[in-house]
């Protein structure tokens, strides 16, 4: 099954300017919770992280540890044109269901969303596999549907909840109190703690 649409269906969203996610800047949810965080050699993943103003918000905030995963080539570009400074190394081009490290933190945003519906169940499988034991899922959900059949794709609490529960314990999912004024009453933030271990149905073994 291919679950993520193409490196080059991004890249021509890129050089189109049809980039209505992007904010220009880091959102507020995500900034308020690492703002009081105390541990800042914890590592990061931001995946589908586009343009990446979160990666270079935190980097310069001393969360030295964090990773950019994207795969559209203007992103990255547009990403190291800002921040010269940040590793190289840190910046990986690869597409999300391949990638094999593990992480402290991962950071959900408007990437959940751009995945095809039926991926849904192995994107939580993954970011369980990426996950360190007791690893946190920190972002943002959209909390309706958009009715597309293309990206973005929204969706519903009591759906979300049924698909992270066999991998997360749920310590929040509600609806943002500090999303930016456009997006008031829309998203889910997220704080979701991996379980040790899962029950995994035999589809997902083989």
């Amino acid at each position: 099954m291919i679950k993520e649409y193409t490196s080059g269906f991004w890249e021509k969203k890129y050089l189109n300017n049809q980039t209505g996610w992007d904010i220009g800047y880091i959102a507020t949810p995500i900034k308020e919770y690492f703002e009081q965080l105390t541990d800042k050699s914890i590592k990061i993943l931001v995946p589908g992280a586009g343009n990446a103003y979160e990666v270079e918000y935190l980097y310069n905030l001393g969360f030295t540890n964090i990773f950019l995963l994207e795969y559209a080539d203007s992103a990255i570009k547009n990403f190291t044109k800002r921040t010269s400074h940040f590793p190289e190394h840190q910046i990986i081009k690869e597409d999300f269901f391949l990638h094999k490290e593990q992480y402290d933190i991962i950071i959900e945003l408007a990437f959940f969303s751009s995945i095809k519906k039926e991926a849904r169940e192995e994107y939580a499988t993954k970011m369980f596999d990426l996950l360190l034991s007791k690893g946190k899922l920190i972002g943002l959900l959209f909390n309706h549907e958009f009715n597309n059949n293309f990206p973005p794709f929204g969706g519903t609490k009591n759906e979300y909840l049924k698909l992270f529960r066999p991998y997360f314990d749920i310590k929040t999912m509600e609806i943002a109190y500090n999303s930016i004024k456009p997006r008031a009453n829309r998203e889910l933030f997220l704080n979701l703690i991996r379980k040790q271990e899962v029950y995994l149905s035999e589809h997902l073994k083989t």
